[in-house]
């Protein structure tokens, strides 16, 4: 079977961890019976700079027709100054929302040979593993008014707006509890129903989701503050956490700190199936455009490699694949291949190509 993807690299770094990619897609061409048929376009900066927009309707038209998105990074320094709706960042946030995008997975695995790369103690990360599963269309993001105003005695006031419906709620509780029935059958839900009314209605629905539907599964209420804390005091109590889009982006990031960098980390934004069983989804690495160091091959590909390797495993149904390219990183990990942001003393420091060269020898290993 033949699957269509498009590529998006982006801004920074992008181009160069997106490369990488390719050669990776290249070796389960050549070894795996796998077949793709691939398509790039421009998003972010590089899109404004050429079509004065970050995002065109010909890439989106392009995204809405393949079976996966490979997506780089957008953003840079150069851009800081557009108006708001010509950021490179708004690209992103129009391919979450025209391909509806609603299910972020964020997964935080610490390898064992990254566990002294840390910034807890070994003790603390070692064995980590934390889906984190995000909302990502709605939230306050999207919500509506988004404005800034000038009042009458002159001082400006901006306004976001917070915005969720049940329905928006139920379809990602669904996902985290499914997800969860794969793995520790633990949930923890965030929000902060404390001070916020769209925090009571994510609770209410949650629960009645969980209750009607999942009830083999353990779910515990957590306010996003705390959950922030425990994520540094006892990572290790976590199996999967659910939480909004804002709420989402900060304790996934920070969770990718406990695994010793944040460019090691994954990630998938799912939609919903339609009546053929086609799901859209866009895969991406958590971490930015990294614009200190674009062009000069020092970015560590590796959250991008296993990007793609979460494409095979929820967009191609590759799991055996997907857990094949999990096993050469972590080989390559264990043998002592450091990219700056991980280097560690007596290791090998290897720039973004060195990296992937010794991922594609590792997957030469195991797949003899």
């Amino acid at each position: 079977m033949t699957y269509n993807i498009l590529i998006l690299p982006g801004d920074g770094i992008g181009p160069e961890i997106i490369e990488e990619t390719r050669r990776l897609m290249g070796w389960y061409s050549a070894n795996r019976n796998l077949s793709f048929s691939t398509s790039q376009d421009l998003v972010g900066g590089c899109s404004y700079e050429k079509h004065g927009a970050p995002a065109t309707d010909g890439m989106m038209k392009k995204a809405l027709a393949a079976d996966a998105v490979l997506f780089g990074s957008v953003g840079g320094p150069q851009w800081d100054k557009l108006p708001f709706d010509k950021k490179p960042e708004q690209g992103l946030l129009r391919l979450r929302k025209d391909l509806g995008l609603f299910a972020n997975l964020r997964p935080a695995l610490c390898f064992d040979a990254l566990k002294d790369a840390s910034s807890l103690r070994p003790e603390i990360v070692s064995g980590l593993d934390i889906l984190i599963v995000r909302e990502l269309t709605g939230g306050v993001y999207f919500g509506l008014p988004k404005e800034t105003t000038v009042l009458a005695d002159g001082q400006k006031r901006a306004v976001d707006s917070q915005v969720y419906t049940s329905h928006e709620i139920e379809r990602i509780a669904r996902v985290a509890f499914e997800l969860a029935r794969l793995r520790g059958r633990r949930v923890v839900s965030a929000e902060k129903s404390n001070v916020m009314v769209t925090g009571v209605l994510w609770r209410e629905v949650v629960h009645r989701v969980h209750d009607a539907e999942f009830p083999d599964i353990q779910l515990t209420d957590i306010l996003a503050d705390n959950c922030a804390m425990q994520l540094v005091r006892n990572p290790k109590q976590f199996d999967v956490i659910v939480t909004d889009n804002l709420f989402g982006d900060i304790l996934s990031d920070e969770a990718a700190q406990l695994t010793g960098s944040i460019g090691m980390l994954p990630s998938a934004s799912l939609g919903a199936k339609d009546a053929h069983g086609r799901q859209p989804a866009l895969y991406e690495p958590i971490h930015g455009s990294a614009p200190d160091i674009a062009g000069k091959g020092l970015a560590n590909p590796i959250a991008t490699l296993l990007s793609f390797g979460m494409c095979l495993r929820y967009s191609f149904g590759r799991s055996e694949d997907a857990a094949l390219l999990d096993k050469a990183v972590e080989q390559v990990l264990a043998e002592g291949y450091r990219t700056g942001d991980i280097m560690q003393p007596g290791m090998t420091k290897v720039g973004t190509a060195g990296m992937t060269d010794a991922v594609l020898k590792a997957l030469d290993k195991l797949a003899a």
